[in-house]
């Protein structure tokens, strides 16, 4: 058990005997010391073949009491199997200068990468999902091997034990240690073809990932359903249910919809405008709003910046809040929010006479069509603001006549 605690240690002071050391115990070998200067020392004791040794693990504040306890379970794992700690971080430390003169690591050029990409990706979470899945799949293979010597033996062992029982996954660690990779060849650490690219190279090689496995889509509501599902889910009157209601009459994406500010909305101009930070197309989107999603933000009420807020002060609410209420709360666990976007899909392409192009802008998808991104102009609102409030109408009623969008026919031709 710990005898120590984050307040005894910043506040314990030095021994009213300016030439005495003090010395206090944590457990399990872990100990502070407390020099008559004031300094604090973390020290780690143990003993091994009848020694006893004593272990630096760093000042403090600079290592904290946790980072120190964790740090002394380490090394006292290493010391339950007959090792000596000392000899350990010798030894590591030489492996570490060994390394560095062979040349730069994967490990370390990875993090050169995540740490210059850091601020440019949008959501922070990016960067730990990258650090993660290199340190599952790729460091346990490159972690320390010189990027200059990694070749596509190697890359295909980190690759083939996952490829096809985790192919999404398998993708992006491949991405990603060609991105890393690339950026050891820009930096100078490594020269010649990227053994981790995969046209014309791993894609020898390997199988494609659609033939080692059918993509999933998210499971979507059929949208004849969505007009009940909608007279249902407006019964509830939680913040969550009036969000997932707006998500579903915008067919955007969830977290365009949590993070919505009000400073984003014109009500006088029914237009929603989502800054291009938040938008996956990294461009500005601006939404129409049908007279039913102007009613939901109208009877929201203001409470700080965020349109749907949180329980805490001035948040949003959470990135599962809408989850837990489709599947938890109304008990459709086989359904995702993102699927509610297929099912506006399906519905423009089964039941209305709109060109393809609008329901792909009113989905702020990038238009891939070379023909087509020719013809657009701008981002076709006023045509999308004619979709968003039929969709409303089919949504409210359910009848077929509601989807019959009222265009021209020199509007429907693009």
């Amino acid at each position: 058990m710990h005898k120590l605690s984050s307040l005894k240690v910043s506040s314990v002071r030095p021994a009213s005997n300016q030439n005495t050391a003090r010395k206090l115990a944590d457990g399990g070998g872990l100990y502070l010391y407390l020099a008559p200067t004031g300094a604090k020392n973390w020290v780690f004791r143990y003993t091994i073949s009848g020694k006893e040794r004593n272990m630096g693990l760093g000042s403090y504040p600079d290592v904290s009491l946790a980072e120190a306890r964790d740090v002394a379970s380490t090394y006292r794992k290493i010391k339950r199997n007959g090792v000596d700690p000392l000899i350990h971080r010798e030894n590591e430390r030489r492996k570490r200068i060994t390394a560095n003169q062979q040349g730069v690591t994967f490990t370390v050029a990875a993090q050169e990468l995540i740490d210059s990409k850091k601020a440019g990706w949008k959501n922070a979470k990016h960067a730990a999902q990258w650090t993660s899945t290199l340190q599952t799949y790729a460091y346990p293979t490159l972690g320390e091997m010189p990027v200059d010597q990694i070749t596509v033996s190697h890359v295909l062992r980190v690759l083939k034990p996952i490829w096809e029982s985790k192919s999404e996954t398998a993708t992006r660690v491949r991405q990603r240690v060609e991105s890393v990779l690339d950026a050891s060849t820009a930096l100078g650490y490594r020269t010649g073809d990227n053994p981790a690219r995969w046209r014309g190279h791993l894609d020898k090689l390997l199988p494609e990932r659609s033939k080692v496995k059918k993509v999933v889509h998210h499971p979507a509501l059929p949208y004849q359903d969505a007009p009940v599902f909608m007279k249902n889910l407006m019964k509830r009157p939680s913040i969550g249910a009036k969000a997932l209601q707006f998500t579903i009459l915008t067919a955007c994406r969830t977290s365009e919809v949590i993070h919505a500010k009000w400073e984003e909305i014109d009500l006088d101009a029914a237009t929603w405008t989502v800054p291009e930070k938040r938008m996956k197309a990294q461009k500005i989107h601006r939404v129409p709003l049908s007279d039913t999603a102007l009613s939901i933000v109208n009877g929201v009420e203001k409470v700080g910046d965020y349109v749907f807020y949180g329980a805490r002060p001035n948040r949003p609410i959470s990135d599962n809040t809408m989850r837990k209420l489709l599947q938890q709360t109304m008990g459709y666990q086989d359904l995702v929010v993102h699927g509610f976007r297929s099912c506006f899909r399906d519905w423009c392409s089964e039941e209305t006479n709109i060109p393809n192009i609008v329901a792909e802008m009113a989905l702020a998808h990038s238009i891939d069509s070379k023909v087509e991104s020719s013809y657009r102009r701008g981002d076709l609102f006023a045509r999308r603001a004619k979709l968003m409030q039929a969709w409303a109408s089919y949504l409210s009623t359910g009848s077929k006549q509601a989807s019959i969008v009222p265009f021209k026919s020199s509007e429907i031709r693009i």
